[in-house]
Parts: structure tokens; C-alpha cells; sequence
């Protein structure tokens, strides 16, 4: 331990013994293979291509391992997006019968106007 200090001090005099955040792991995924994640996400998937209607974190990390021969994992694939700017967003789900023809006829309206309400309660007799 004293010995680090040593050669920190040699190398960098004084302010190498300050404590600094340790560099941590290289990422997995490079510049370049992010920008191909990007534009993969961007396009969306073929069917005819891809074989799936939407993207989901085990097709992306499926499409990395056959085109760069990088194995990441789902959470890793889910972090990269998230660090992106991109957020997970699933559609609202439909009745499979439901008739989009059909759908405002069951609507509510507003009524034309506003009307202000009565006091809840009468005023007191003086």
C-alpha cells in the first residue's frame, strides 16, 4: 500500500495521491457497434428479414452475437439503449374483435356547455 503511494508520488507528484474513481470494466460494445444498435433500433425489424414483429433485448442481443461475434447479455443490451436515450415503450393492447369503425359511437360527449353546480348544502335561515 505505502509502496503505491511511492510510485503514484514519483509519477505524479503530489496530486497522484489523491484517491480517484477507479476506471472500471472497457465496455462491450464499441462506438461503432452502438451506431449499427442505433440504426438497427431506428429501422425496425423486417419480418420477412428478422423474423419478429417488434425488437425485443433477446433479438438485439441475438443480432449482435451474429454480426459482430460479441455475446452480451440482455441487461447489457437494455443499459446501452437506456444510456442512448431510448426507453421502453409497448403499445396499448386491443381487444382482438374490437371494430375501429364502431369505437366513437360508443364515445361519452361532453355535455355542450358548462353549467355551474348548486351549493351542496341550502344556506342557513338567518
Amino acid at each position: 500500500m505505502i509502496r503505491d503511494w511511492v510510485l503514484r508520488f514519483n509519477a505524479h507528484g503530489p496530486e497522484g495521491l489523491i484517491n480517484r474513481k477507479a476506471p472500471g470494466n472497457r465496455p462491450k460494445l464499441n462506438q461503432e457497434q452502438r451506431q449499427a444498435l442505433a440504426r438497427l433500433v431506428e429501422s425496425g425489424p423486417i419480418p420477412a428479414i428478422h423474423g419478429v414483429v417488434r425488437w425485443r433485448r433477446k433479438d438485439l442481443a441475438r443480432w449482435l452475437f451474429e454480426e459482430f461475434r460479441v455475446e452480451v447479455d440482455e441487461t447489457t443490451v437494455g443499459r446501452a439503449l437506456r444510456a442512448m436515450g431510448y426507453r421502453k415503450l409497448s403499445a396499448r393492447p386491443r381487444h382482438y374483435a374490437q371494430n375501429e369503425l364502431e369505437v366513437d359511437a360508443f364515445k361519452k360527449t361532453s355535455p355542450p356547455h358548462w353549467r355551474r353546480s348548486r351549493p351542496a348544502c341550502p344556506p342557513a335561515p338567518r
